[in-house]
Protein backbone atom coordinates (compact mmCIF):
# COMPACT_ATOMS: atom_id res chain seq x y z
CA UNK A 1 0.00 0.00 0.00
CA UNK A 2 1.21 3.41 -0.89
CA UNK A 3 0.76 6.57 1.01
CA UNK A 4 -0.68 9.51 -1.18
CA UNK A 5 2.18 12.55 -1.36
CA UNK A 6 0.39 15.70 -0.16
CA UNK A 7 0.33 18.29 -2.88
CA UNK A 8 2.39 21.49 -2.52
CA UNK A 9 -0.09 25.03 -1.56
CA UNK A 10 0.20 28.46 -3.04
CA UNK A 11 0.04 30.76 -0.89
CA UNK A 12 -3.12 32.66 -2.82
CA UNK A 13 -4.83 28.44 -2.18
CA UNK A 14 -4.03 28.45 1.65
CA UNK A 15 -6.06 32.18 1.86
CA UNK A 16 -8.63 30.59 -0.07
CA UNK A 17 -9.01 26.85 1.86
CA UNK A 18 -8.90 28.98 5.28
CA UNK A 19 -11.91 31.26 4.04
CA UNK A 20 -13.42 27.78 3.12
CA UNK A 21 -13.03 26.06 6.02
CA UNK A 22 -13.73 29.02 8.32
CA UNK A 23 -17.12 29.74 6.04
CA UNK A 24 -18.09 25.78 6.55
CA UNK A 25 -17.42 25.97 9.90
CA UNK A 26 -19.08 29.01 10.87
CA UNK A 27 -22.64 30.04 9.44
CA UNK A 28 -21.29 33.47 10.62
CA UNK A 29 -18.74 34.07 8.53
CA UNK A 30 -19.56 35.53 5.35
CA UNK A 31 -17.61 37.43 2.48
CA UNK A 32 -18.16 40.96 0.70
CA UNK A 33 -16.18 42.51 -1.71
CA UNK A 34 -16.18 43.73 -5.59
CA UNK A 35 -16.50 41.00 -7.87
CA UNK A 36 -15.83 38.48 -5.48
CA UNK A 37 -19.18 36.40 -6.41
CA UNK A 38 -19.22 34.70 -10.16
CA UNK A 39 -15.83 36.38 -11.19
CA UNK A 40 -14.02 35.30 -7.93
CA UNK A 41 -12.26 38.02 -7.17
CA UNK A 42 -9.56 39.89 -9.05
CA UNK A 43 -7.15 37.55 -8.02
CA UNK A 44 -9.59 34.39 -7.84
CA UNK A 45 -9.67 33.88 -3.93
CA UNK A 46 -13.14 33.56 -3.82
CA UNK A 47 -13.60 31.45 -7.12
CA UNK A 48 -16.48 29.24 -6.64
CA UNK A 49 -17.68 30.43 -3.81
CA UNK A 50 -20.59 31.86 -4.42
CA UNK A 51 -22.30 28.83 -5.99
CA UNK A 52 -21.19 26.38 -3.08
CA UNK A 53 -22.06 28.93 0.07
CA UNK A 54 -25.13 31.17 -1.77
CA UNK A 55 -25.58 34.68 -2.61
CA UNK A 56 -25.85 35.84 1.25
CA UNK A 57 -23.00 34.51 2.31
CA UNK A 58 -20.52 35.82 -0.87
CA UNK A 59 -21.56 39.54 -1.28
CA UNK A 60 -20.53 41.27 -4.54
CA UNK A 61 -20.74 45.16 -3.68
CA UNK A 62 -20.70 48.34 -5.52
CA UNK A 63 -17.29 50.43 -5.52
CA UNK A 64 -17.82 52.10 -2.58
CA UNK A 65 -15.06 50.92 0.20
CA UNK A 66 -16.96 53.63 2.68
CA UNK A 67 -20.10 51.64 2.51
CA UNK A 68 -19.49 48.14 2.28
CA UNK A 69 -16.75 48.28 5.31
CA UNK A 70 -19.39 50.09 6.93
CA UNK A 71 -22.04 46.90 6.45
CA UNK A 72 -19.50 44.91 7.45
CA UNK A 73 -19.00 46.88 10.99
CA UNK A 74 -22.56 46.41 11.66
CA UNK A 75 -22.66 43.06 10.85
CA UNK A 76 -19.81 42.42 13.22
CA UNK A 77 -21.27 43.90 15.83
CA UNK A 78 -24.75 42.12 15.34
CA UNK A 79 -22.69 39.21 15.94
CA UNK A 80 -21.92 37.84 12.24
CA UNK A 81 -17.78 37.30 11.16
CA UNK A 82 -17.29 38.86 8.03
CA UNK A 83 -14.47 39.34 5.67
CA UNK A 84 -14.25 41.79 3.47
CA UNK A 85 -11.82 41.93 0.10
CA UNK A 86 -10.14 44.97 -0.47
CA UNK A 87 -9.46 44.70 -4.46
CA UNK A 88 -5.94 45.90 -3.91
CA UNK A 89 -4.97 47.94 -0.50
CA UNK A 90 -4.59 50.78 -1.78
CA UNK A 91 -7.98 51.25 -2.47
CA UNK A 92 -8.72 51.18 1.82
CA UNK A 93 -7.80 54.75 2.33
CA UNK A 94 -11.73 55.23 0.71
CA UNK A 95 -12.59 53.32 4.05
CA UNK A 96 -9.94 54.98 6.76
CA UNK A 97 -12.71 56.88 8.71
CA UNK A 98 -14.56 53.65 8.85
CA UNK A 99 -11.98 52.00 10.43
CA UNK A 100 -9.80 54.11 12.08
CA UNK A 101 -13.32 55.90 13.50
CA UNK A 102 -15.50 53.33 14.00
CA UNK A 103 -14.06 49.58 13.89
CA UNK A 104 -11.15 50.28 15.98
CA UNK A 105 -12.52 52.36 18.71
CA UNK A 106 -16.33 50.61 19.35
CA UNK A 107 -14.64 47.98 22.22
CA UNK A 108 -12.90 51.09 23.83
CA UNK A 109 -16.27 53.27 23.41
CA UNK A 110 -18.83 51.12 25.37
CA UNK A 111 -17.48 47.51 25.14
CA UNK A 112 -18.49 46.18 21.90
CA UNK A 113 -16.52 43.60 19.97
CA UNK A 114 -16.11 43.99 16.37
CA UNK A 115 -15.04 40.83 15.12
CA UNK A 116 -14.51 41.34 11.31
CA UNK A 117 -11.39 40.78 8.62
CA UNK A 118 -10.17 43.17 6.02
CA UNK A 119 -8.08 41.24 3.65
CA UNK A 120 -5.68 43.49 2.01
CA UNK A 121 -3.99 42.44 -1.20
CA UNK A 122 -1.04 44.89 -0.88
CA UNK A 123 2.53 45.64 -2.18
CA UNK A 124 5.06 45.27 -5.19
CA UNK A 125 6.60 43.23 -7.44
CA UNK A 126 3.61 42.97 -9.69
CA UNK A 127 4.28 46.22 -11.88
CA UNK A 128 0.66 47.43 -11.11
CA UNK A 129 1.90 51.26 -10.26
CA UNK A 130 1.50 53.94 -8.07
CA UNK A 131 -2.35 53.05 -7.16
CA UNK A 132 -2.14 49.23 -6.83
CA UNK A 133 1.33 48.46 -5.69
CA UNK A 134 0.62 50.25 -2.00
CA UNK A 135 2.09 49.05 1.68
CA UNK A 136 -0.14 50.94 4.08
CA UNK A 137 0.78 48.92 6.90
CA UNK A 138 2.16 51.87 8.61
CA UNK A 139 -1.06 53.73 8.51
CA UNK A 140 -3.02 51.45 10.78
CA UNK A 141 0.01 51.04 12.82
CA UNK A 142 -0.60 54.09 14.88
CA UNK A 143 -4.45 52.88 15.60
CA UNK A 144 -4.89 51.08 18.72
CA UNK A 145 -8.17 49.03 18.74
CA UNK A 146 -6.78 47.67 15.33
CA UNK A 147 -4.82 44.15 14.77
CA UNK A 148 -2.78 43.86 11.96
CA UNK A 149 -1.20 40.83 10.16
CA UNK A 150 1.46 39.86 7.03
CA UNK A 151 1.99 36.66 6.62
CA UNK A 152 4.75 35.48 4.87
CA UNK A 153 4.53 31.65 4.15
CA UNK A 154 1.52 29.57 3.14
CA UNK A 155 1.79 28.05 6.38
CA UNK A 156 1.18 31.22 8.23
CA UNK A 157 -0.78 32.56 5.27
CA UNK A 158 -3.78 29.78 6.20
CA UNK A 159 -3.09 29.81 10.13
CA UNK A 160 -2.79 33.38 10.68
CA UNK A 161 -6.18 34.24 8.17
CA UNK A 162 -8.05 31.30 10.54
CA UNK A 163 -6.97 33.04 13.56
CA UNK A 164 -8.29 36.42 12.26
CA UNK A 165 -11.91 35.38 11.95
CA UNK A 166 -11.88 33.76 15.16
CA UNK A 167 -11.03 37.04 16.93
CA UNK A 168 -13.12 39.33 18.38
CA UNK A 169 -11.60 42.02 17.52
CA UNK A 170 -10.93 44.12 13.86
CA UNK A 171 -8.04 42.93 11.81
CA UNK A 172 -6.30 43.86 8.81
CA UNK A 173 -5.10 40.98 6.73
CA UNK A 174 -2.24 41.94 4.56
CA UNK A 175 -1.87 39.51 1.95
CA UNK A 176 1.49 40.27 -0.42
CA UNK A 177 0.25 39.84 -3.99
CA UNK A 178 3.50 38.99 -5.32
CA UNK A 179 3.59 35.95 -2.75
CA UNK A 180 0.83 34.83 -4.27
CA UNK A 181 1.74 31.66 -6.96
CA UNK A 182 5.36 31.82 -6.12
CA UNK A 183 5.45 30.57 -2.10
CA UNK A 184 4.33 27.21 -1.99
CA UNK A 185 4.52 24.94 1.01
CA UNK A 186 2.97 21.26 2.13
CA UNK A 187 0.30 22.37 4.84
CA UNK A 188 -1.04 20.06 7.66
CA UNK A 189 -4.47 18.28 7.28
CA UNK A 190 -5.78 18.94 10.17
CA UNK A 191 -7.09 22.35 11.44
CA UNK A 192 -4.83 24.58 12.85
CA UNK A 193 -4.41 28.03 13.70
CA UNK A 194 -1.09 30.86 13.73
CA UNK A 195 -1.39 32.94 16.91
CA UNK A 196 -1.68 36.43 16.36
CA UNK A 197 1.01 38.44 18.31
CA UNK A 198 4.08 35.46 17.38
CA UNK A 199 6.55 36.61 15.80
CA UNK A 200 8.44 33.44 14.05
CA UNK A 201 12.42 32.91 13.70
CA UNK A 202 12.47 31.62 10.28
CA UNK A 203 16.45 31.37 10.44
CA UNK A 204 18.45 31.42 13.15
CA UNK A 205 21.52 32.57 13.55
CA UNK A 206 24.62 34.53 15.65
CA UNK A 207 25.77 37.35 13.82
CA UNK A 208 23.05 39.88 12.79
CA UNK A 209 19.40 39.85 13.45
CA UNK A 210 17.32 40.93 10.62
CA UNK A 211 13.91 41.37 11.62
CA UNK A 212 11.17 41.90 8.91
CA UNK A 213 7.86 40.47 7.48
CA UNK A 214 6.12 39.61 4.14
CA UNK A 215 7.63 39.73 1.13
CA UNK A 216 10.80 40.50 2.21
CA UNK A 217 10.76 37.69 4.40
CA UNK A 218 11.97 34.91 1.06
CA UNK A 219 14.42 37.47 0.04
CA UNK A 220 15.88 37.96 3.47
CA UNK A 221 16.30 34.18 3.42
CA UNK A 222 18.05 34.05 0.05
CA UNK A 223 21.06 36.54 1.54
CA UNK A 224 21.13 35.01 4.73
CA UNK A 225 22.10 31.81 2.41
CA UNK A 226 24.77 33.84 0.49
CA UNK A 227 26.21 35.45 3.75
CA UNK A 228 27.11 32.34 5.36
CA UNK A 229 29.17 31.54 2.58
CA UNK A 230 31.05 34.48 3.72
CA UNK A 231 30.72 33.22 7.73
CA UNK A 232 28.43 35.82 8.52
CA UNK A 233 25.15 34.39 10.61
CA UNK A 234 21.87 36.14 9.70
CA UNK A 235 19.02 35.59 11.74
CA UNK A 236 15.71 36.11 10.24
CA UNK A 237 13.01 37.08 12.75
CA UNK A 238 9.29 37.24 10.50
CA UNK A 239 7.17 39.22 12.55
CA UNK A 240 3.82 37.99 10.95
CA UNK A 241 2.01 40.43 13.34
CA UNK A 242 2.53 43.81 12.89
CA UNK A 243 0.44 45.20 16.06
CA UNK A 244 0.61 43.99 18.67
CA UNK A 245 3.77 43.54 18.09
CA UNK A 246 6.19 40.81 19.50
CA UNK A 247 8.31 42.85 21.45
CA UNK A 248 10.33 40.05 23.55
CA UNK A 249 10.53 38.21 20.14
CA UNK A 250 12.52 41.15 18.55
CA UNK A 251 14.55 42.07 22.05
CA UNK A 252 15.52 38.47 22.66
CA UNK A 253 16.83 38.19 19.06
CA UNK A 254 18.97 41.63 19.75
CA UNK A 255 20.81 40.73 22.84
CA UNK A 256 21.61 37.47 20.70
CA UNK A 257 23.18 39.08 18.26
CA UNK A 258 24.06 42.70 19.32
CA UNK A 259 23.61 43.55 15.44
CA UNK A 260 20.27 44.58 13.42
CA UNK A 261 18.81 44.95 10.24
CA UNK A 262 15.37 45.90 9.95
CA UNK A 263 13.93 45.44 6.17
CA UNK A 264 10.16 46.55 4.62
CA UNK A 265 8.72 46.68 1.09
CA UNK A 266 7.37 50.09 2.71
CA UNK A 267 8.54 53.76 2.38
CA UNK A 268 10.93 54.02 4.96
CA UNK A 269 9.99 57.56 6.83
CA UNK A 270 7.46 56.57 9.26
CA UNK A 271 7.27 53.30 8.62
CA UNK A 272 7.27 50.81 11.07
CA UNK A 273 11.18 50.12 11.24
CA UNK A 274 11.36 52.97 12.40
CA UNK A 275 9.27 51.58 15.74
CA UNK A 276 11.16 48.77 16.00
CA UNK A 277 14.15 50.64 15.66
CA UNK A 278 13.25 52.56 18.60
CA UNK A 279 12.21 49.79 20.57
CA UNK A 280 15.46 48.60 20.41
CA UNK A 281 17.19 51.58 21.03
CA UNK A 282 14.82 51.94 23.97
CA UNK A 283 15.29 48.92 25.53
CA UNK A 284 18.20 47.15 24.25
CA UNK A 285 20.81 49.82 23.98
CA UNK A 286 23.64 48.11 25.97
CA UNK A 287 23.51 44.95 24.15
CA UNK A 288 24.78 47.17 20.36
CA UNK A 289 27.27 46.67 18.92
CA UNK A 290 26.68 48.55 15.86
CA UNK A 291 23.89 50.87 14.46
CA UNK A 292 20.20 50.07 13.89
CA UNK A 293 20.15 49.74 9.66
CA UNK A 294 16.64 50.40 7.63
CA UNK A 295 16.34 48.92 4.58
CA UNK A 296 13.40 50.54 3.09
CA UNK A 297 11.55 51.55 -0.25
CA UNK A 298 12.51 55.21 -1.04
CA UNK A 299 10.45 57.85 -0.31
CA UNK A 300 8.54 57.68 -3.94
CA UNK A 301 5.33 56.23 -4.88
CA UNK A 302 5.68 53.00 -6.23
CA UNK A 303 6.83 53.72 -10.27
CA UNK A 304 4.98 51.87 -12.99
CA UNK A 305 8.05 51.13 -15.02
CA UNK A 306 9.36 47.62 -14.50
CA UNK A 307 12.80 48.64 -14.19
CA UNK A 308 12.06 51.86 -11.94
CA UNK A 309 9.92 49.43 -9.98
CA UNK A 310 12.67 47.15 -9.46
CA UNK A 311 15.31 49.91 -8.36
CA UNK A 312 12.45 51.08 -5.74
CA UNK A 313 12.36 48.28 -4.12
CA UNK A 314 14.38 46.69 -1.55
CA UNK A 315 16.50 43.73 -3.03
CA UNK A 316 19.25 40.92 -1.82
CA UNK A 317 22.16 43.20 -2.67
CA UNK A 318 20.72 45.49 0.15
CA UNK A 319 20.84 43.40 2.48
CA UNK A 320 23.99 41.65 1.75
CA UNK A 321 25.56 45.36 1.80
CA UNK A 322 23.96 46.66 5.38
CA UNK A 323 25.03 43.07 6.44
CA UNK A 324 28.35 43.37 5.60
CA UNK A 325 28.98 46.67 6.58
CA UNK A 326 27.86 45.74 10.66
CA UNK A 327 30.24 42.92 10.18
CA UNK A 328 33.00 45.11 10.15
CA UNK A 329 31.91 46.97 13.65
Amino acid sequence: MTTAISQEVTYLEAISQALDEEMSRDERVFLLGEDIGPYGGAFRVTEGFQKKFGDWRVLDTPLAESGFVGAAIGAAMMGMRPVVEMQFADFISCAFDQITEVAAKNHYRWGAAVPMVIRAPYGGGIHGGPFHSVCPEAWFFHTPGLKLVAPSTPYDAKGLLKAAIRDNNPVIYFEHKFLYRRAKEVLPEEDYIVPIGKADVKRTGRDISLITYGAMVPLALEAAEILEKEAIDLEVVDLRTLLPLDQEAILESVRKTSKVIVLHEATKTGGIGAEISALISEYCFDHLDGPILRIAAPDTPVPYSPPLEEFFLPKVDDVLRAARQLATY
